[in-house]
């Protein structure tokens, strides 16, 4: 039977890789809908101005140092998030790692790290929420691929490997967890989103914002808004977003 929350209990949105862009609005999106964002980056510094603009529009937030890499570290952090502030009840994975190589040139550090960064830690933060989450009977957790999950495009051998094999993970854990009320889900970020980054290095790509033509960032927060609130009835496991002009 599905277990339903207490509704005097604090319900927790982990966002691991909260940056400027994506993971932020991410959890502004999670904080307006009632949950307590718990955010991670390697810096906690760097989180700050988000904690405040949460806590200015009335919502709850904190910020955490931490290296999803070190399973130590991960495991420190859901121990004190679950104990000092709340159940988390939807985890979201969104660290990128996207460094274009080509095969001659890469290195073995490079490509390992790489994997880390965008696998490895998915799979420790999934682990240890996920050992939460199955006591409870309920639970989200999302995570954010990418166009190099679903096909390998030259020059991205490392990003292109760790992103199948995040693909993998979420599709296992999708049928193991599934049958506990566990809804796993695999978002497919297939497009240029809308930050610093691109505006300052790719010009003429950003300059396709006008015609909507780079992903906004709010609105690929709102659609993992709607996948943690999916009836499981009709549970989501992979959702694809691209601009209408990109190319599939």
């Amino acid at each position: 039977m599905q277990q339903q929350q207490d509704k005097n209990v604090p319900k927790v949105a982990l966002v691991i890789g909260a940056g400027d862009a994506t993971g932020g609005e991410i959890a502004k999106r999670f904080a307006r809908g009632g949950y307590i964002a718990c955010m991670t980056r390697r810096s906690a510094d760097k989180l700050q101005p988000l904690i405040d603009e949460i806590q200015q529009a009335g919502g709850q937030a904190y910020g955490f140092a931490s290296d999803a890499r070190k399973e130590e570290q991960v495991i420190e952090l859901i121990e004190q998030i679950e104990t000092t502030i709340g159940p988390i009840e939807v985890m979201v994975f969104n660290i990128g790692a996207n460094v274009p190589c080509s095969i001659l040139e890469e290195t073995a550090r490079k490509y390992f790290k790489i994997w880390e960064m965008a696998c490895f830690g998915a799979f420790l933060t999934g682990r240890e929420v996920a050992k939460r989450m199955v006591t409870r009977e309920r639970g989200t957790i999302i995570f954010t691929g990418a166009t190099a999950g679903m096909r390998g495009a030259a020059g991205f051998a490392a990003f292109s490997g760790a992103k199948h094999a995040l693909r993998a993970l979420a599709q296992s854990m999708a049928r193991e967890l599934g049958p506990r009320n566990i809804h796993v889900a695999h978002v497919v970020v297939d497009g240029a989103i809308d930050t610093d980054f691109i505006q300052q290095t790719f010009p003429e790509l950003y300059a396709k914002k006008d015609q909507d033509g780079i992903l906004n960032p709010a609105h690929i927060a709102e659609n993992y808004w709607h996948l943690s609130q999916q009836p499981r009835d009709a549970w989501t496991h992979e959702l694809d977003l691209r601009p209408w002009m990109e190319r599939w």
